[in-house]
Formats: structure tokens, C-alpha cells, sequence
């Protein structure tokens, strides 16, 4: 087997590998045990927790005389602020907003998106006092200084001043400053308090067509202090728990297309508690999430707690701009909460497809033909990278006849690193490199997967709809059943098939090309694996897309389609017997200087050097068994 076959079998099983890493967990053939066994951990976390919160209560008790009795009893009333983008509810009974809707996107039903109501959502800050401890959540505030976008929550007390929760929903944006300050309440904290904790759990809503696609892209986030990245805690079968122990700016609820995102002006303390469990399908829900933190307070009111609600939706300009309200100015990278892939496929995404998206979107175009376009300008891109791994695909080709003089002039097996050898001396001497069409392949990789990133999180495609496909964003199910059908589901993508039958014409091509080249006996069983391998890689990839988006699968179709119209075209263009007459000159002319005939083959010089390596070891090992 040569290096060629090698490398190509190395590539193959790394794609495969990472495409089941990146689909694994796709299916849930056992839901129901998955959703019990989350549900019992679930339980078994709110047992813990409901522990402490009972001690953490019974120093919350109040008598007639006591602090806090003026909060213990009032009428839960919502106060409503708003703006051009969303409407935000607030409750007197616990001060913390308990619903958001946002006006500018539909969900399945055509109406607003509506990201939690008021059975969805606990937010719950506590607060040591000396002899008394505030849990918001069972007290009740007074609504004072009302406008329209801005509201003071202020929670009364028995003689010991009173707590102000601050409002202020900015305009034209998702923003929602929380300003937390004591007033006349020295007497009820001690002078050593220095934080206030948070309690926040939430149900994240199903928004989006399909459940398994929906899900995978629904994840707890956060982002460190120190850190530039968003961190995510992704789950699909059972909860998982995360103790952080670097301080944080934000932590986000995180649905595929929308986001609830709480930040802190200066940062939460370490050892943020952060859970996330996954629901069944058909709940209604994507998945549970709890977070537990702890942010800056100071007792004497000098200075206020700044936090600060992101309810929006996961657009990657909106994020951006959403930077530039978060208060401190510290550098929040809000639009780190989309996931965009490692970090030279984000990179690519980032300064490459985004902006490439964004111009095209502004024409007005349909968002199929935006995709189209962009594909077309991203293989005109690519293809000198193309054009170089095919001509030197076809220099091998050309080369055939003399590789195959080699392989008859040393037919046994105990000859082969001989055969190899002298092959290598074939390929060197016209200045033909076998690795030379593989690197070129390796740098389009980066396009291919930026796009496995990039649609999942473009909200622009969202109820977007092309040909057949309702939502660019849902799998297309024109055709569907009722029954579930292991592996496949209830429907079946005509745009996944269409990219898996291209893939499939795209491999014959390939391979004929592969038997066109001079392969010896050892090498013809490994050409046999690495066959069956580019055969199987479709329908690996049917069952594996068939429930992704329509959006992602018309790209991989077209983008298939234009790779084998360029390889027709090569194929057409290249004459195999002028490339050998070029090489057969470039060598004649080039004889009597070595220096030109080895340049640009630095990579083939290690290459023999390290054959020779191998050669004198085995000679070595066989002296020592004498």
C-alpha cells in the first residue's frame, strides 16, 4: 500500500469519525428511558436543593414584627415594558421578569415568538441579612416610577429602609438593564456582605420544526472571564452538572435560534453551579436549565449591582451590536453564544461566509438563491485548489506506464521496498509528487465544514422557504408517513437524496479515475477497503442528514453537483499524453540541473530519505537474526 492509498484511507476514516462525532447522539430509539433516567437526577439535584433552600428559609421567617412582614403579603401584578422589538412582563410577586416575547419572529403557529411565560421560568436572587434572609421569590414589591420601557420593583421594609430592583429596557434593542441598590438598609445587612446570589432555572421552549436538530443546538453557555470563546454544555440523553470554577460574564439559556442570556457589569464569582437536562420528545420542551451564581453587592447602596437580560434572538449582527449596551464596557462577545465551529472553521465563518451571506441577503434575493450564489463564489474560490489536486492526479495517470514497467520488473513481495522505492525514483525524476493533490483537497476542507456551522446558526433562513422546502432551516418532509421508522424517522428528504445520489456519482468518478492509475498486487486489496469506504460514506450520510435541515442539504447537493461538473470538465480539458510529453521535456530540460529538477520536491526528498531509513533497518534486523 502506498502512501497515496494511506493517506487517502486516514482521510476517510477521520471525516467519518468526525461526522459521527458531530451527528452522534442524533437518534433516540429509547427516549422514554433517557427521559426517566434525566428526570430521576433531575429529582434527585431538586431534593438537594430543596434542603437547602428549607434552611435557607428558616432564617426567611417573619412574624408581624419583623423586617421584611410588609413584603410577605400583596396582588401579583405584572407590569409590562416594551419596545419596537420586545415586550417583557414583570411580576410585583418576586420582581424578576416572568415573560418575553419578541415581535419581529413568528413561531410554528404564526404567532410572536414567545421565549418563557410565567410557568417556565424561577428567577430568584437571595441576600443575607444579620437576622433575616431576602428570597425574592416568595416576597412581594411595589411598582413605582412607571414609563413605558423602565419600571422600579421596590421591596418595603419594617423601618430598615427599602430594595430597589431598577429596570430599564432599552430602545430598539433586546436589552433589559437590571440595577440592584439598597437604600436605608445598613442596619439590616452586615458590614461584611459582599454578594448576592442567583437562582435561575428555565424550560426552554420548542421553537423550531424538528425536535432531534433543535435539540442538538440547544445548550447552556457560558463565557469565562478570561476567556474570548463561549463555553457549551451540550445534553441529549441525561443532565449534566458543571461547577465553574473561573468567573464568568455571562451565562446563556440557549435555544437554536434564541437566546436568554444574564450578565454581569463586572463578572460572577467562581463556582457558578450550571445543570442542563434534556426533555423527550413531544413535551414541548428542548431541555431544563439551572444556573447558580453569585454577583457583587454592596450593603451600604454607594454602589448599585448592575445585571443585565439579553431576550433576543441568535443573530450574529444583533449580537455583535448587543456588545456595545453591556454596561461597564467590558468586552462581552455576546455573539460568541452562537456556535460556529473550531477555531479555523469560526475564523472562515467570521470574516468569509457571514459577510458573503449578509451581502447577498441585502439584494433581496430568496434565501435558496442566496445559497446557490454563494456556492457558486465559493467553488470559483476553491477552484485553483481543485484544479491543482486533479492535474496531479492526472500526472500519475500519465506516469502509468512506466510505474508499470516497475511493478513487473519486481513482481515478488519480498521486493516491495525495492518496487517502492524505485517508484518514488520514477515520480522524483519528472517532479511529481503523490502527496501533491491531497494538501489541496485538505485546504477545502475548512469551506465544507464552515458551512455545517454556519446554517444551523443563520436565523435568516428560519421559515425561509425554497422549492419544496417550507423552512430552510427544517428538514424538507414532502414526503412523510405516520409510522417511525428506525433510522430514518417519518419522513424522507428529497434534498438529502439528491446530495447522496451526487455524493454516490462523485465517488464512481473518483474511483475510475483511482483504476486508471498504476496500483501494484499489494496495493489493489487496500484500493478494494478504500472503495468500499467511499461507497458506504453516502449512506452514512442518509442516515445521518435526513433529519438536518433542508437548508444544509440543498447546499451539499449543489455544491456536489458543481464538483462533478468540474471534474467533467477537467476530465475534458486534460490530455493525458500532452501532460506526459510536458513532463517528459520539463525532465530533459532539467537534466543537467538538479537543483531545478528537485525544486518543489522537498516533501519527496523526505520521503526517500526515509525509505532508505527503513531499508537499511530491515537489513540491520535481518543481520541480527543471522
Amino acid at each position: 500500500m502506498d502512501r497515496r492509498s494511506y493517506f487517502g484511507l486516514i482521510s476517510i476514516s477521520v471525516l467519518l469519525a468526525v461526522m459521527f462525532l458531530l451527528m452522534g447522539n442524533n437518534k433516540k430509539n429509547n427516549a422514554q428511558k433517557q427521559a426517566d433516567y434525566a428526570k430521576n437526577l433531575v429529582e434527585q439535584q431538586a431534593t438537594r436543593d430543596s434542603i437547602q433552600e428549607a434552611a435557607y428559609a428558616s432564617a426567611s421567617v417573619v412574624d408581624s414584627l419583623s423586617a421584611l412582614f410588609p413584603a410577605t403579603n400583596g396582588v401579583a401584578e405584572n407590569v409590562v415594558l416594551r419596545n419596537e422589538n420586545v415586550e417583557i412582563s414583570l411580576s410585583t410577586k418576586g420582581g424578576m421578569p416572568n415573560s418575553a416575547r419578541l415581535f419581529n419572529y413568528n413561531n410554528q403557529q404564526g404567532s410572536n415568538v414567545v421565549l418563557f411565560d410565567e410557568n417556565e421560568i424561577s428567577l430568584n436572587i437571595k441576600i443575607d441579612g444579620k437576622n433575616q434572609n431576602i428570597s425574592t421569590k416568595d416576597l412581594y414589591f411595589a411598582a413605582v416610577n412607571r414609563t413605558e420601557n423602565s419600571v422600579t420593583m421596590r421591596l418595603n421594609t419594617n423601618g430598615y429602609g427599602h430594595l430597589d430592583f431598577i429596570y430599564t429596557l432599552q430602545p430598539e434593542s433586546y436589552m433589559l438593564n437590571l440595577n440592584i441598590k439598597s437604600v436605608g438598609m445598613a442596619n439590616f445587612f452586615s458590614t461584611n456582605l459582599s454578594n448576592l446570589s442567583i437562582d435561575w432555572i428555565q424550560n426552554l421552549r420548542q421553537q423550531e420544526k424538528g425536535f432531534e436538530f433543535e435539540q442538538r443546538y440547544t445548550t447552556l453557555t457560558y463565557k469565562r472571564n478570561d476567556k474570548r470563546k463561549g463555553k457549551f454544555i451540550t445534553v441529549t440523553k441525561s443532565t449534566r452538572s458543571e461547577e465553574i470554577e473561573e468567573p464568568l460574564d455571562w451565562i446563556a439559556f440557549k435555544n437554536q435560534f434564541f437566546s436568554c442570556i444574564l450578565i454581569s457589569d463586572k463578572e460572577f464569582e467562581a463556582n457558578s453551579k450550571l445543570t442542563a437536562s434534556p426533555y423527550a420528545k413531544g413535551k414541548g420542551y428542548m431541555k431544563k436549565m439551572m444556573a447558580k451564581a453569585k454577583a457583587p453587592f454592596d450593603p451600604t447602596g454607594a454602589e448599585a449591582t448592575t445585571l443585565q437580560f439579553y431576550f433576543g434572538p441568535n443573530d450574529y449582527k444583533i449580537l455583535r451590536e448587543s456588545n456595545h449596551l453591556v454596561a461597564g464596557g467590558k468586552k462581552a462577545r455576546l455573539h460568541n453564544v452562537m456556535d460556529l465551529g473550531w477555531p479555523v472553521v469560526r475564523e472562515f465563518n467570521r470574516f468569509l461566509i457571514i459577510p458573503l451571506f449578509n451581502l447577498l441577503s441585502n439584494w433581496g434575493l430568496s434565501m435558496g438563491l442566496v445559497i446557490l450564489i454563494m456556492t457558486i463564489i465559493l467553488k470559483i474560490v476553491v477552484y485553483p485548489f481543485t484544479y491543482k489536486s486533479y492535474i496531479s492526479s492526472a500526472k500519475m495517470r500519465a506516469l502509468k506506464p512506466y510505474i508499470d514497467e516497475v511493478n513487473m520488473k519486481y513482481p515478488k513481495p519480498e521486493d516491495a521496498m525495492k518496487k517502492q522505492q524505485e517508484t518514488m525514483a520514477v515520480y522524483s525524476k519528472y517532479g511529481v509528487s503523490p502527496m501533491g493533490g491531497c494538501i489541496p483537497s485538505l485546504i477545502q476542507m475548512p469551506f465544507f465544514m464552515a458551512f455545517f456551522f454556519f446554517v444551523p446558526n443563520a436565523i435568516e433562513l428560519r421559515q425561509q422557504s425554497f422549492l419544496w422546502a417550507e423552512d430552510l432551516t427544517g428538514f424538507d418532509d414532502i414526503l412523510s408517513w405516520s409510522t417511525n421508522i428506525p433510522l430514518i424517522g417519518n419522513h424522507l428528504s428529497i434534498f438529502c437524496v439528491l446530495f447522496c445520489l451526487c455524493n454516490i456519482i462523485n465517488t464512481v468518478f473518483s474511483m475510475k479515475q483511482q483504476q486508471q492509475q498504476s496500483i501494484s498486487p499489494e496495493q489493489e486489496q487496500s484500493m478494494k477497503m478504500m472503495k468500499w469506504m467511499m461507497y458506504i460514506m453516502p449512506v452514512v450520510f442518509f442516515f445521518s442528514f435526513n433529519n438536518y435541515s433542508s437548508g444544509l442539504n440543498y447546499y451539499y447537493f449543489i455544491s456536489s453537483l458543481f464538483s462533478i461538473g468540474i471534474m467533467i470538465y477537467l476530465r475534458r480539458t486534460t490530455d493525458e499524453k500532452k501532460l506526459l510529453a510536458k513532463l517528459e521535456a520539463n525532465y530533459e530540460a532539467s537534466k543537467n540541473d538538479p537543483t531545478r529538477r528537485k525544486q518543489g520536491n522537498n516533501m519527496m526528498a523526505r520521503l526517500e530519505a526515509m525509505q532508505k531509513e527503513q531499508e537499511r533497518l530491515l537489513q540491520q534486523q535481518q543481520k541480527n537474526k543471522r
